[in-house]
């Protein structure tokens, strides 16, 4: 496989050095795998800092800014940052208003993000924690127990950083991230597999002809393998399986997220698809993100999530943010 790197032993830390290079408005320290808004610590503001396996972008650093998290932590590819760089990017941005931990349900995250929370409150910082597991596809798998966390960490941060920019108190900005996790479900599919540097081949196999239905974000192999289907069917074989999980009493925000490798002509005629599936199944839909924001490398695929939101967490999404990944209203 050709890609655009040095050699895989360097590619966070390029990548890492590169983001520095074009968003001098973050604080990147290559060296102990650390991004904050060089703001932090904000006076009475909740720090909100997340993390996970690098190849997601831009999940997680891209996220990082004014509306949204505080601080990242970049792991190695599909691996766990540690509990230190979790320490450090808290200490960063704690301003005695505690700090929340926005951890994606994947084993090695919630085992190294406890462990961290330990670490910061024998530091005498207060720290809460919020476990994202919107995944409708698998419930036990070979990264999780229960759900795995997916598009709905991108509605979480997103809200919660909101909320915490407003000077919300830290068991209101947690209490916000855990009803948008509870109100959100998500299901992917795979039109190819990812390839990691290391690797340097696709991390399972799948034939011409055939799509994987329900994929987690390292590659994982999802619930059932098919031949190639229309962006119709699958639009209707997704929303099928968040609507059996999920009944939306109020409207819902909508992320049509692609894993990497799809282009944005065949994200939005999907997300024409999901629009009409929606509507057919008498889903009200307040606002659509269309794109490229928790990715696999260089999967081929796209993934759905529904979000049902109130007043309060509406006004919340549409609140301003500046971050690389995500920006409006400023």
């Amino acid at each position: 496989m050709k890609m655009l790197i040095n050699v895989p032993e360097t590619v966070v830390a390029d990548a890492l050095r590169g983001m520095a290079a074009a968003h001098p408005e973050l604080a990147v320290d290559v060296e102990n795998r650390v991004i904050v808004r060089k703001d932090a610590p904000v006076a009475g503001k909740v720090g909100l800092v997340s993390g996970g396996g690098s190849g997601h972008e831009p999940l997680h650093g891209g996220f990082v800014g004014p509306g949204m998290l505080s601080a990242a932590c970049p792991g190695e590819v599909f691996t766990s940052p540690v509990p230190d760089q979790m320490v450090r990017a808290a200490a960063a941005v704690d301003s005695g208003a505690g700090v929340l931990f926005v951890v994606k349900n994947y084993t090695g995250d919630v085992l190294n993000f406890d462990m961290a929370a330990e670490l910061a409150e024998d530091e005498g910082i207060q720290v809460a924690k919020v476990l994202v597991d919107d995944d409708v596809a698998v419930t036990d798998s070979l990264y999780t127990a229960g759900r795995r966390g997916t598009g709905a960490t991108l509605f979480v941060e997103k809200i919660a950083g909101a909320a915490a920019d407003e000077g919300q108190p830290l068991e209101r900005v947690e209490a916000v991230a855990r009803q948008v996790n509870e109100n959100s479900r998500s299901f992917g599919v795979a039109l190819s597999a990812c390839t990691t540097p290391a690797k340097g081949t696709p991390t399972f196999d799948l034939p011409a002809g055939e799509l994987e239905l329900g994929i987690g974000i390292h590659g994982e192999p999802g619930r059932e393998r098919r031949p190639m289907m229309t962006s119709g069917e699958i639009a209707e074989v997704a929303l099928d399986a968040i609507l059996e999980d999920l009944t939306p009493r109020n409207p819902v925000l909508v992320l049509v997220n692609g894993m990497g490798a799809t282009p944005l002509l065949e994200l939005y005629g999907f997300n024409a698809e999901v629009q009409r599936v929606l509507g057919e199944r008498g889903v009200p839909v307040a606002r659509v993100l269309v794109g490229n924001y928790v990715t696999s490398l260089d999967m081929a695929g796209a993934s759905v999530t529904l979000c049902q939101i109130d007043e309060e967490l509406l006004r919340l999404w549409d609140a301003p943010v500046r971050t690389p990944g995500l920006r409006w209203g400023m």
